[in-house]
């Protein structure tokens, strides 16, 4: 097998391994195996998502670089209040940076208030960056984060468009995001 094709092979995975994060999201456990959510009728009326991502592993140091829960809350609600769906995607270590212990998805979104198919803790030793590049370009979503994602810009040459990385920060406690705005404006012209 050609060593050019290995990477492709390892993104589509990459690729496959959110799309299915995202949808089919665990709900129940039986017998120790889980079972797929199936989408009630209710949501299937639901107008389409406005996805924006959030680099939760990135987002979470924003205030007095270190890990810190607050700038995620503050940074979720302002994209929910702007009428976006934020999805958040973790590193695997999230948890252990910001509370001293391992949390999955479950645990992660009822601290952000979001549903847990809208939170992705990538698997242990894998970094969250394809994963995150990935579920972009899938639901057509901008990120916010500060990370230019530099290593992957040759297989995601999207994140060098201006506005596809949304940069912001903590200033006064507060969360400043720049290029959302336009984004937002867009979306209720739609």
């Amino acid at each position: 097998m050609p060593s050019e094709t290995i990477p492709f092979l390892v993104t589509l995975a990459l690729l496959l391994a959110v799309v299915l994060a995202f949808l089919w999201r665990t709900r129940r456990k039986t017998t120790g195996r889980a079972r797929p959510s199936r989408p009630s009728r209710r949501a299937s009326r639901r107008k389409p998502k406005n996805w924006i991502l959030v680099d939760g592993s990135n987002v979470m140091h924003w205030q007095d670089n270190t890990p810190q829960l607050a700038p995620l809350l503050r940074v979720v609600e302002d994209l929910k209040v702007r009428g976006f769906d934020p999805g958040v995607v973790f590193d695997a270590n999230a948890g252990w940076k910001l509370f001293g212990r391992f949390m999955n998805e479950a645990a992660l979104s009822s601290k952000l208030s979001v549903p847990e198919d809208q939170v992705l803790v990538v698997p242990k030793g894998t970094p969250a960056d394809p994963y995150i590049l990935a579920a972009a370009q899938k639901f057509n979503a901008r990120i916010v984060t500060n990370d230019r994602y530099r290593d992957w810009a040759e297989a995601h040459p999207e994140v060098t468009e201006p506005g596809f990385l949304i940069r912001g920060g903590m200033r006064d406690g507060k969360v400043w995001l720049t290029g959302v705005e336009d984004t937002a404006k867009q979306v209720a012209l739609a």
